[in-house]
């Protein structure tokens, strides 16, 4: 592949959310490798992109002042964001009866997910907006697209609403040339899921998927530059499966 090839975010700056660790590290990553200056940002203070221009930055994302501080951060350190991944998320509940979900764990879920991310798009879409150009990545589940008795409702409930924002808003930002698209991973095989899942379910999880093999933070940091990157410069509004396969089951 020719050098040009690999720099696909050339000069761009990017704010990866949640990308201290596990798939928003690899994204960030990914898009330091192909030129763009990240902004990495998670509450590890040692966690850095490997490769091209990176800082840190720290905020809790379901708090509208410190987003928007990290962006004053961000611009004044690297400049405007022409590139976020909205990725800050997890689960907070174990599955179980949906009646036996706490408010707590509830609003955990919602919050850490959903109001996150749409914090993060309330932040940075001003200043895209004004400038008419930037390229947006949602980060969903799988476990919105696919009913299952062992997925925690709350968590599914708030990825599900994440994939409704996105859509809506691609049809609000079009205009403006600034595209909003989603990325559902399944089972993915970050650092934290290879010491949770033991190498013989792992196994069992594979034969669920038609490729026959659990997803890699790096299968969905690529699908992540994919459509960060001008290649889709005419896809907008689509919900990207990164699933080997088990959605269509």
């Amino acid at each position: 592949m020719k050098t040009e090839d690999m720099r696909l975010l050339k000069d761009k700056v990017a704010l990866v959310t949640g990308s201290s660790s596990g798939i928003g590290a690899g994204i960030a990553r990914l898009f330091a490798q192909h030129g763009a200056k990240v902004a990495v940002h998670g509450r590890d203070m040692h966690a850095a992109a490997a490769g091209g221009c990176a800082i840190h930055v720290t905020a809790d994302a379901t708090k509208l002042n410190e987003t928007e501080a990290m962006r004053r951060q961000i611009e004044q350190r690297l400049g405007p964001v022409n590139v976020l991944v909205a990725n800050a998320g997890r689960n907070y509940t174990m599955p179980g009866p949906l009646e036996d979900t706490s408010e707590d764990g509830w609003r955990a879920s919602i919050d850490g997910n959903l109001t996150s991310t749409f914090l993060s798009l309330k932040t940075f879409l001003p200043g895209m907006k004004q400038r008419r150009t930037g390229s947006i990545v949602t980060i969903s589940s799988a476990a919105a697209r696919r009913a299952n008795p062992s997925t925690p409702i709350p968590y599914a409930a708030a990825k599900a609403g994440i994939m409704i924002m996105t859509q809506h808003l691609a049809t609000q930002v079009g205009p403006f040339n600034i595209r909003v698209n989603c990325i559902s991973p399944e089972t993915i095989l970050t650092e934290s899921n290879r010491e949770r899942i033991p190498e013989a379910q792992r196994a069992t999880l594979a034969k669920a998927h038609p490729l026959r093999r659990l997803g890699t933070v790096e299968d969905v940091a690529q699908a992540a530059l994919y459509l960060a990157s001008d290649n889709a410069a005419w896809i907008t509004g689509v919900i990207l499966d990164v699933a080997g396969g088990t959605v269509m089951l």
